[in-house]
This record gives C-alpha cells, structure tokens and sequence, in this order.
C-alpha cells in the first residue's frame, strides 16, 4: 500500500529536479538579455537626450525585427529534444545545423531590407528631426549584428534540446560584460559617440554566435553530423517554424494594441502602463523558465516513446506553474509600496497604477499554467494549434481591448482585459492538453 505513494513521491522529485536543473540557469540567460539594452542605454543617455531618444526608437526596431524570429529557438528545442529522446545523437545535431544554417539565411535577408529602410522605418516611428540621426546610425550599424542574434536563437535552441541550459547562461553572462565594456571603451575611451555603442554591441553578438558556434560544431564532428547546409533540412525548419511565426506575431499585435489603448487613455495611464509592461514581462521571464524546460523535458520523452513520462513531466511542470505564479502575485501585492516609488514620483502615475498592479497580481497562477502549457506544446511540435490558438485569443482580445476607453473603465479595465487574454489561453491550451492530442511520439512529429 505504501510502494505506491512512495513510488509517487520518488518520481515527483526526479521531475522537480529536472526541471529546476533546466529552468533556473534558462531563467539566468532570459535576464541576461534585457541587460544588452539597459548598459546602452546607460551609456548612451550621458551623451545626451537626443541620442538616448535616437537609441530608443533604433532598439524598439531591433527588438521587433529579432522577436519574431524567435521559433528559431523554440523549434530547434522541441526537434532536437526528439531525435536526443530518441538516442539519435548525431541526427539531434545535425537538426541544429539546420536551424542555424537558416538563421544565418533570415539573418542576411533582414540586413538587406534593413540597411536602405533605416531612414524610412525611424521617420514611421515618429523620431524628431533630432534624434532621427542618431536613430538612423544606431539601427544601420546594429542590423549587422542581426544575423549573429539569430544564429545565437538557434545555437541556444540546440543546447536546450541537448538539455544544457547553463552554457546559455554562461554565454549570455559573457555577452553582457563584454558589451558592457566595448560600450564604455568605444564611446567615452575612442569618443565615437553612440555609433560606438552599436559597434560594441554588435562585436559582442558577434562574440556570442562564435562561442555557440565552437560548441555546436565541436559536437557536430564528435557524433559525425555534416556542417553543411541542408537544403531539405533547412526548408524543414522553416516549415516548422511558420506556424510559431504565427503565434509570435499574435502575440506581439496584443501587446501593442494594449500599449496603443494605454497611450489613448492620457499620459498618466500610459506612464503606469510603461511599468506595469515592465513587471509583467519579467515575471514573464521567470515562468517562460519552466516552459524551456518543458519544451526541452517533453521534446525528450515523446522522442524516446515515453508518452506515460511526458504526461507525468507535463503535470508535475503545471504545478510548478500555479506555485511560481501564486508567489510572484503575493510579492507584487507586498512588495508594491517599495517599487513603486522606484518607477515615478507623480501621484497620478502611482494612483494609476496600483489598482491595475493588483489586477496583474490575481492573474499571475493563470499566466504561470499558461507559458507552462505553451512550452510543453511546444516541445511536443504542437506548432499549428499554437498558432490558432493565438489567432483565436488575438481575436476575442481585441474588441474587448479596444472598447475600453469608449466603457470609461481606464487603465485597470485595460489590464482585467489583458486578464481576459490569458484566460482565454488558458481555456485553449488546458483543452488541449487534456485531450491528448499533442502526445505524438517518435524521432519526428
């Protein structure tokens, strides 16, 4: 009678470590990245207020060009945890060179529309006749680097199907103080003002996509897989990655029609909105830690045939979801006299932005089981009902999103509908989890 609880209590605690082993380093790598923007824009702002404000519409652009690009990581995760369960060692790397092949492939083609846009994508962001220079000069120089970002999406995606998280995380941690260091040198040392800055950063990029790259291919000779590209392979991942695509822009266009909204409702609510964006993205990060090593942890037992294991992964990793997400809305909901002073001293900002903050901490156990569920999708290659699932939640987000200012509700209606968005997430992914649907197992979906 006893075995049985026991036997339980032994596999719950082999999953808890697993997924700990995976999710703290990913979380370390995950914050690593913010910070490339943060010491540019550190160093940037003491060279003036119109170069921090070039530098600012320049990174919006950047980041925007990356993100979407970001199934690089995910797809190369869940294909090579597969081939990985599946003892395949040489065909899980070799999937990789794929994925890195076609990340240099979309890195060369964002250049190209990149480089003669710039002009043309700063002045649509609005820049003044001030800071467009500055912008222009930022984003030219920058864009070299895209093609490094990206081959490091897909190198960070191997080694996470290859279960390492911590040589992203090592990777990250170099990154960030190597570009810290460029940026300093380049702009205050040499004086090349804020086209400094962007040349630090790109080197450091640069750097990090070598060091992923000494790694893959240091594996890819150990287990015999070919370096070179793959035409078959490469149009297989870009498949893959489509529907991803979808979800990913899905996403995005929420986030900006919730900024959008904010900006409609005045100054005051679209200050608080600013740093309530912040925080919810950085709890983000931290769930989005369990869902990589979801996305690693079930890649790996649907490869090796083990549906029983991905299952019980699955559910031990839901747990771990709601826990994470309970405790991050008790520290909002303690903590916000502390922090809150930290982002504003206008008593409008902060009168704004508490009860919205509350409305965030309530739905934190939601967004906790959702990045949960949408990392083990992920890993089991569940691509397409990802990407209409987004659809459907950008759908009902929407019109909700949109009427708010017109219902008078304010900045907090605004969050109760971004509440409404998970839920919505939560409804389609828990759906499908529970229907089984998403256990296909074998090398390959």
């Amino acid at each position: 009678m006893t075995q049985a609880p026991q036997a339980a209590k032994a596999t719950r605690r082999q999953h808890d470590r697993e997924i700990l082993a995976l999710a703290v380093p990913a979380f370390g790598a995950l914050v690593a990245e913010p910070f490339f923007v943060m010491v540019d824009s550190a160093i940037v702002g003491h060279l003036g207020t119109r170069q921090l404000a070039g530098l600012a519409i320049a990174a919006a652009l950047l980041t925007t060009a990356v993100s979407v690009f970001v199934f690089l990581a995910y797809a190369t995760t869940a294909a090579v945890a597969r081939r990985v369960g599946a003892g395949d060692l040489r065909a899980a790397i070799q999937q990789g060179m794929d994925g890195i092949w076609l990340a240099v492939l979309l890195g060369v083609g964002v250049i190209a529309v990149t480089l003669p846009a710039a002009p043309w994508l700063v002045d649509l962001f609005g820049a003044s006749d001030t800071a467009a220079p500055y912008a222009i000069t930022y984003l030219s120089i920058s864009s070299l680097g895209i093609p490094a970002m990206l081959v490091v999406l897909a190198a960070t995606g191997v080694l996470r199907g290859l279960q390492d998280t911590r040589t992203p995380l090592y990777v990250a941690v170099g990154g960030f103080g190597a570009n810290a260091a460029l940026n300093a040198l380049f702009v205050y040392g040499f004086g090349f003002g804020i086209a400094g800055s962007a040349w630090g950063t790109v080197i450091a990029q640069c750097g990090m996509a070598a060091v992923y790259l000494v790694v893959v291919v240091r594996g890819a000779r150990r287990y015999g897989a070919s370096l070179r590209p793959d035409p078959a392979g490469i149009r297989a991942g870009a498949r893959a990655g489509v529907p991803l695509l979808v979800r990913t822009l899905s996403l995005r266009a929420v986030l900006l029609i919730a900024t959008a909204v904010a900006a409609r409702l005045g100054d005051a609510d679209i200050a608080a909105h600013q740093v309530i964006l912040s925080l919810w993205s950085l709890t983000a990060f931290a769930l989005d830690a369990i869902a990589i090593a979801g996305q690693a942890i079930i890649g790996r037992c649907l490869g090796a045939g083990d549906v029983r294991g991905a299952r019980e992964a699955c559910r031990r990793m839901v747990w771990w979801g709601v826990v994470s997400g309970l405790v991050f809305g008790v520290v909002i909901v303690l903590a916000r006299p502390l922090f809150v002073p930290l982002f504003t001293g206008d008593q409008v900002v902060r009168d704004t932005l508490v009860p919205a903050l509350l409305v965030v901490a309530v739905t934190q156990p939601v967004s906790g089981v959702v990045f949960v569920l949408d990392g083990v999708l992920m890993g089991a290659g569940d691509g397409r009902y990802l990407a209409g699932a987004m659809v459907v939640t950008l759908a009902v987000f929407a019109p909700v999103a949109l009427a708010v200012p017109s219902w008078g509700g304010g900045l907090t209606a605004l969050w109760w509908a971004m509440g409404l968005m998970m839920a919505v997430r939560l409804v389609t992914l828990w759906w499908r989890t529970r229907s089984g649907r998403w256990l296909v197992a074998g090398a390959t979906r």
